[in-house]
């Protein structure tokens, strides 16, 4: 992580990781709840009161609007959940065996794409995080029997879920309303929160992935060796890409990965791959939303653009995606082969590591031709 990306973009309010201040009321509503004193004079004393109840009621819904907001920088509640307030799944739980078969259809070659990047020492991270993999002598024990066998173990080091190409689970992120901290489904930090492993929402939660595949190829859209730190993909790029592609437009249950090119700076300039990424919109965001998706994944260590549309609001996708409507995350992948060959479309495989109470997994995602 470059020196000073941290301060620079991400803000800490009240002890807690905040995104910013909550949003002014537009000009557009302070007009909407406006009156004119001119037509109160002229249509006399019954009108007036008629008037200043009806404007009473828009600037009192617009309060509350307003309050509502200070209350949730979000703008609104996003809990119970869909699939019920006790649902620790989210997007998990459209991995139905209808997805599986459909997925199945889509192998072709049967060929295998590795999506992964190798876990290793002197990979970009984000901020502080580390990995670490170490050998305790070698070998570690043995020998054993008349045949003299010896074994090798290891120890790893790092924030398992979060490093190398990691798969974000629903409890990695979270953001405060009022004076609570919640994450998916509402669950408040002293719900959530373990020192030993998450006491809800954690990833061994969640059952394999098998769906279709999606890969929005930007980067062969707009040309070029990879698109620019902090390029904010539009809708506009995601449709074009699509079409070009002649690739279907996302449903439910799908996996939709963004190529950028960003990859190509892994463990080749760092401190560019680290200070920012190119990456969806929010707007993109909510549109995966409403095609009710269970993964977005990208080439860059956000799969999100940062800073983004709003310097003050970084990692807003995280929050649309994650917290409100329990859709994963799957960064730093390589897409790279699969651009080459022109595999847009593909069954699309993850078995999230079933370590009880983590933030997150890590692993190596497959596309299946």
């Amino acid at each position: 992580m470059q020196s000073g990306w941290l301060s620079q973009y991400f803000r800490q309010h009240d002890g807690q990781c905040g995104h910013g201040d909550s949003a002014p009321v537009t000009p557009e509503a302070t007009e909407d709840s406006a009156v004119s004193r001119r037509d109160f004079v002229k249509t006399g004393f019954v009108a007036g009161v008629a008037a200043g109840v009806a404007a009473g009621g828009v600037v009192a819904q617009a309060g509350k609007a307003e309050a509502q907001q200070a209350a949730n920088p979000m703008g609104k509640d996003w809990w119970p959940s869909p699939w019920g307030p006790a649902d620790e799944r989210g997007a998990n739980n459209r991995m139905t065996p209808a997805k599986a078969l459909e997925a199945a259809r889509l192998i072709k070659t049967g060929r295998t794409y590795q999506l992964g990047m190798i876990l290793e020492s002197g990979i970009p991270l984000f901020g502080s995080r580390h990995v670490s993999v170490t050998i305790p002598g070698g070998p570690t024990g043995g020998p054993f029997g008349t045949h003299v066998l010896y074994y090798n173990d290891e120890m790893f080091s790092g924030e398992i879920g979060q490093v190398g190409s990691q798969f974000d689970g629903l409890g990695h992120i979270s953001n405060k309303v009022g004076n609570e901290i919640r994450y998916y489904n509402g669950f408040t930090q002293d719900q959530v929160g373990g020192a030993y492993g998450l006491q809800k929402l954690g990833v061994h939660n969640l059952k394999p992935f098998f769906t279709r595949g999606i890969l929005v190829d930007v980067l062969a859209h707009k040309g070029g060796e990879r698109l620019p730190t902090n390029y904010v993909i539009t809708m506009d790029d995601v449709m074009q890409s699509l079409r070009k592609q002649g690739t279907r437009e996302p449903g439910e249950g799908d996996a939709v990965l963004f190529r950028t090119g960003h990859i190509k700076l892994w463990k080749k300039d760092n401190a560019e791959f680290t200070k920012g990424c190119p990456g969806p919109s929010n707007t993109v965001a909510r549109w995966l939303v409403e095609k009710k998706i269970c993964v977005m994944g990208a080439d860059t260590w956000a799969a999100e653009a940062v800073p983004g549309e709003d310097p003050n609001r970084p990692f807003e996708c995280h929050t649309i995606l994650i917290a409100m409507n329990g859709i994963f995350i799957n960064e730093n992948l390589n897409l790279e082969e699969i651009s080459r060959d022109k595999v847009y479309e593909f069954a699309w495989s993850f078995n999230p590591l079933p370590l009880k109470g983590a933030t997150g997994s890590p692993g190596n995602s497959v596309a299946i031709a």
